[in-house]
């Protein structure tokens, strides 16, 4: 090949390495390109890229050029065996320059090289590439290791989005779902009853002498207290319900159904099983509002199931409430 067909193949090679650096749908498809371009930018007869997993020590095969099956699978084979050169490569070795050669594919991270993955280029002819071809194959190993770090730039990215959209509709101390999505839940439970003419129970449970637990033993202990609440609540209800912190020390249940005044006992007897935190025995109070009975809107409910609340805590401790109906222990 003349030195101008050469550099004809170079720039196409790059060109579509480049494209797919760009536009690739996904890493793995963006990866086998780039290896496909490098075969034919240098001449090779196969090429190969494998990565570091960012989390464990694992190497995977994600793009092969120029491999049959059995190659491919013998490629696989070796990545168990810690002196293959593209595996040495793979874990910060030098690069090895001849008929294999294998490179480190490395990223700056915080001013230092991290590796991240590494490259193969084989050939027929077993003697080392020349420098001008060398520079070819260093320049496909830097865009290779752009396009692992961008995708794992953007997973990064996406996950660390999905964790901000997650703690905003949790309670971070107790894991709960918290009051400002609880509301969101409850308005579309009653549409839906509304719809279908059912029922929904709404219950506030509030924990006992929870001030007088804090102010002995301290906002530890009484953030002891609020989640092992939270846990024996979220272990009793059913899967259609829904659990909510809803203030300091009261939390809140969303029961469809006419099943709510089981789920609040059966809630007021597992709290009341729970080990003393501090020396101190656990107990929650309850009081319970039904929709449409007790109210038609959510303020409505809240302020019913609020009012009995009140009414089972005037009742002594791990007692439990109906709007309008008195106390019982």
């Amino acid at each position: 090949m003349s030195d101008a067909s050469q550099a004809d193949a170079v720039r196409t090679a790059l060109s579509q390495a480049a494209h797919a650096l760009a536009h690739g749908l996904t890493l793995d498809a963006t990866l086998s390109e780039m290896a496909t371009a490098l075969v034919g930018a240098v001449g090779a007869t196969s090429s190969a890229v494998i990565i570091a997993d960012a989390d464990r020590s694992d190497l995977d095969v994600a793009a092969a050029a120029g491999y049959d099956a059995a190659a491919l699978a013998a490629l696989v084979e070796a990545l168990g065996d810690s002196a293959h050169p593209l595996v040495a490569a793979a874990g910060g070795g030098a690069p090895t320059w001849g008929g294999e050669t294998a490179i480190p594919l490395t990223v700056s991270v915080d001013g230092a090289e991290t590796v991240i993955g590494a490259v193969s280029v084989t050939w027929a002819d077993t003697s080392p590439p020349d420098a001008a071809t060398r520079g070819v194959v260093e320049a496909f190993r830097d865009l290779l290791a752009v396009a692992i770090d961008r995708s794992r730039l953007g997973s990064m990215a996406s996950e660390r989005s999905e964790w901000f959209e997650r703690m905003a509709h949790l309670d971070p101390l107790t894991g709960l779902t918290n009051s400002r999505t609880f509301a969101r839940v409850l308005e579309l439970e009653l549409v839906r009853a509304g719809r279908q003419g059912g029922e929904v129970a709404l219950a506030v449970f509030d924990v006992d002498d929870f001030r007088a637990a804090n102010e002995a033993g301290g906002h530890a202990v009484g953030d002891d207290i609020l989640r092992s609440v939270a846990a024996v609540i979220a272990e009793s209800v059913r899967l259609v319900d829904t659990v909510a912190r809803y203030g300091g020390d009261e939390f809140i249940v969303v029961a469809p159904g006419a099943g709510g005044g089981a789920v609040a006992r059966r809630i007021l007897d597992a709290v009341a099983a729970l080990p003393m935190v501090a020396d101190r025995s656990i107990s929650v109070s309850a009081g319970i509002a039904r929709f449409p009975a007790d109210g038609s809107t959510s303020e409505d409910l809240l302020a019913a199931a609020e009012q009995a609340l009140a009414g089972a805590k005037a009742g002594g401790q791990a007692s439990i409430a109906e709007a309008s109906i008195l106390p019982t222990g």
